[in-house]
C-alpha cells in the first residue's frame, strides 16, 4: 500500500470547496487551480463526524484515470459522481478519484463499465494507507497572524499571547485567513474603529469577518451566505467567539436583505462576477458616508470593479494587493449615482 500525498492535499483543501464552487466560471478559478488540487465536485461531508472531526483510519482507494484534456476530465467527473466517489483532483494528464474501499466493492464493475463507455483505458486502482486524517489535518492547519494584531486559529491551537483572538472551525466553509483575500479583509477591519456601527457581510462563509467586525466594536452584523454548510458553520463560530448576540446569520443572497436601514459598512469577499452583479444592491443598502470593502478579485479585475463602483456613486478610497489578489475599499458619498 502507498500513501497518496495528493489525497492529503484534497482533505486539507476541503475548506476551499465553497469558494471554488462560488467562483467557478469566474477569472479567479484559473488562479486557484494553480495553487490547490482541483476538487471539482466532492461529497466531503463524509469526512466529517458530527463533532467536526475527519474520520480516522479509513481505507481509501485512489482511481488514477488518464485524460486527454480538461473537457474529457469534466465528463469523467460528471460520470463518476453518480457513484460513491467522494472527491476528485487533477494532476497533469491524470484525474484522481477517491472512494472508501468498502464502497468500491459494490460499484467497481459498474464504474469500470462507465469508463469503458467513455473510451477510457488504462485506469488503475491504488489502495491508500489508512491513517488518522484528522490528526494530519490538524497538524497542517496552522494559525494565521494578521499584521501582528489578530490571530485566526482553530479550536485545537493555543490562544495568542496578545492581539485579537479569533477561533474558527472551517469545516466546509471558506474563511480561515489562510487565503490572501480573507487576510486582506481582516487586516483592513483591524485598522478601523467600528464602535457602534452596523454592518453586512456578504458571502460570509465561516463568519470570520463578521466576528472580527464585532470584536472591533460593531454592534451588529448580518452575515449572509447562500450555502447551508456556511450558514450552520457561521452559527457555530459565532458561539465559539461569544458574539452570537451581535451577529445574525442569514441563508440566501443579496435579495435576502430586507432591511430599510442603511449599513455603516458592507463586507463582500466573493468574486468579480457576483460583485459586479450585486454592487447596485450594496450601494443602495449602504448609508451615506458608509464603507464598502470588496475582495475575492484578481489584479486584472480591479479596473472593472473600480468602474462599477464609480457608476454606483461610490468613491474608491484604497486599493491593496497581496500576491495576485486585490482589496478595493469604497465610500458612499452624498448625491445621486453617477452614470
Amino acid at each position: 500500500m502507498v500513501k497518496s500525498d495528493n489525497f492529503v492535499s484534497v482533505c486539507l483543501c476541503a475548506r476551499l470547496l465553497l469558494y471554488l464552487k462560488n467562483i467557478e466560471g469566474g477569472s479567479a478559478m484559473s488562479n486557484l487551480k494553480t495553487s490547490f488540487p482541483f476538487c471539482h465536485r466532492a461529497r466531503l461531508s463524509v469526512y466529517l463526524h458530527t463533532d467536526h472531526h475527519i474520520f480516522c483510519n479509513m481505507t481509501y482507494i485512489e482511481l488514477n484515470i488518464p485524460v486527454s484534456d480538461p473537457v474529457q476530465s469534466e465528463i469523467v467527473v460528471a460520470t463518476l459522481s453518480d457513484f460513491p466517489f467522494e472527491s476528485f483532483s487533477e494532476e497533469g494528464t491524470t484525474l484522481k478519484a477517491y472512494i472508501p474501499k468498502e464502497q468500491l466493492i459494490d460499484c467497481k464493475s459498474e464504474a469500470d463499465a462507465a469508463l469503458e463507455n467513455l473510451g477510457i483505458q488504462g485506469a488503475t486502482y491504488i489502495e491508500i494507507e489508512p491513517q488518522n486524517w484528522n490528526a494530519l489535518w490538524e497538524s497542517n492547519f496552522t494559525p494565521v497572524e494578521v499584521e501582528g494584531t489578530c490571530t485566526i486559529r482553530a479550536p485545537f491551537s493555543p490562544p495568542p499571547q496578545q492581539g485579537l483572538d479569533i477561533v474558527i472551525m472551517p469545516k466546509m466553509s471558506f474563511g480561515t485567513g489562510h487565503h490572501d483575500t480573507t487576510y486582506l479583509m481582516t487586516a483592513a477591519l483591524m485598522e478601523r474603529d467600528l464602535t457602534g456601527k452596523r454592518g453586512l457581510d456578504m458571502g460570509s462563509g465561516t463568519g470570520i469577518l463578521s466576528i472580527v467586525a464585532v470584536k472591533r466594536g460593531a454592534i451588529h452584523v448580518d452575515a449572509v451566505d447562500i450555502d447551508e454548510w456556511a450558514y450552520e458553520n457561521c452559527i457555530e463560530n459565532c458561539t465559539a467567539n461569544a458574539v452570537s448576540d451581535s451577529i445574525t446569520p442569514i441563508l440566501g443572497d443579496a435579495s435576502a436583505i430586507t432591511t430599510d436601514n442603511g449599513y455603516d459598512f458592507i463586507l463582500a469577499n466573493i468574486n468579480r462576477n457576483i460583485l459586479l452583479n450585486d454592487m447596485p444592491r450594496y450601494a443602495a443598502l449602504l448609508a451615506s458616508g458608509g464603507e464598502l470593502l470588496m475582495s475575492g478579485i484578481l489584479k486584472n479585475d480591479a479596473d472593472s470593479i473600480n468602474r462599477k463602483a464609480f457608476a454606483e456613486g461610490l468613491t474608491v478610497t484604497d486599493v491593496r494587493t497581496r500576491n495576485d489578489w486585490v482589496l478595493v475599499c469604497c465610500c458612499k458619498s452624498e448625491g445621486p449615482a453617477r452614470k
